[in-house]
């Protein structure tokens, strides 16, 4: 199984900054020490023309150019450099990059991505790009080519926080179907109507979520037809995160996970993992968290190659 990452190190935030870094290279570190069947890659920055696709002229000039005001700086979150920018191409580029991979294999990840709440003309919550966005355009782009009717995406989002950027961008288009579960009262405040959207209450835990999540699950089915999904596996919602306000335990968040994937794979619909949010009061539990994710997109993508066996 192909995993895709942006090098972590290119980008330094203030001492004391809340957004934790640290947490892409301990789990590339874990993830190279106790999955060393996973095949990991540094992924390539997407070009302008790549983040044309989603995002407006003037808006990748000021993200490139460095011409950002201090009030966009704010709403994004992070202090413009030249290795925000560049994090923030490679980042894009590792989903495009598991977007392929998964069309070809069934199962791909990027080790980051998922920043749902960049709007085509403006970037928010530590989100700089969309990268779910760009990659789902660049593929229909790609599968346009060689026939009419555009490639149909599901976007199944399960960060805690609602996917703001992305319900916007794809509001008026059909062939992409958004879906959303997330805190009803958690960031962003102002929530933009995905194509589904489940809110969630405060101290939701395991056995309401994965109710919540079958049902969702089944609406999408009777409503659209994917041949690509992908799954924003948002940490988030576990209970020692410190900005997440649910209460899922790691098995609760490896049910929902093994869900997900399960759900996809008896379809034979491929599917990128990006893993979104996650910001544990000990780091550790994100990482753990996502290790857990990683460990049950492997086991569908073995599935996933001996079904072609």
């Amino acid at each position: 199984m192909h995993i895709y990452f942006a090098a972590t190190h290119i980008q330094t935030l203030p001492a004391g900054h809340r957004f934790p870094m640290g947490k892409y290279e301990l789990l590339r570190q874990r993830l190279a020490a106790e999955l060393p069947q996973l095949q990991l890659a540094l992924a390539e920055p997407a070009s302008d023309g790549e983040l044309a696709l989603v995002h407006t002229p003037a808006y990748i000039d000021a993200i490139a150019l460095g011409s950002l005001s201090d009030a966009q700086q704010r709403e994004i979150g992070f202090p413009w450099s030249e290795g925000m920018v560049e994090r923030a191409r490679r980042s894009v580029g590792a989903t495009i990059s598991a977007a392929r991979t998964a069309m070809k294999e069934g199962v791909a990840a990027n080790l980051a991505g998922g920043t749902h709440h960049a709007y085509a003309d403006k970037g928010g919550g530590f989100c700089v790009f969309n990268d779910v966005a760009v990659a789902a355009r660049l593929l229909q782009a790609e599968v346009a080519r060689t026939r009419k009717p555009p490639l149909q995406v599901a976007v199944i989002d399960l960060d805690v926080h609602q996917g703001n950027g992305t319900a916007s961008i794809f509001r008026h288009d059909p062939s992409v179907f958004t879906m959303s579960m997330h805190g009803a009262k958690n960031f962003p405040f102002r929530k933009e109507a995905s194509d589904i959207d489940i809110d969630l209450p405060d101290g939701c835990t395991d056995e309401v979520y994965l109710a919540q999540l079958q049902d969702a699950l089944a609406q999408l089915e009777t409503r659209f037809s994917p041949e690509l999904v992908f799954y924003l596996a948002g940490a988030d919602p576990h209970e020692g995160d410190r900005l997440g306000r649910l209460k899922l335990s790691f098995e609760g968040l490896m049910a929902r996970d093994r869900m997900v994937l399960d759900w996809a794979g008896k379809k034979r619909i491929p599917m990128a993992m990006v893993m979104a949010g996650g910001y544990g009061k000990d780091i550790a539990d994100t990482v753990q968290v996502q290790m857990n994710s990683f460990s049950e997109a492997y086991t569908a993508w073995q599935h996933w190659q001996n079904h072609l066996l």
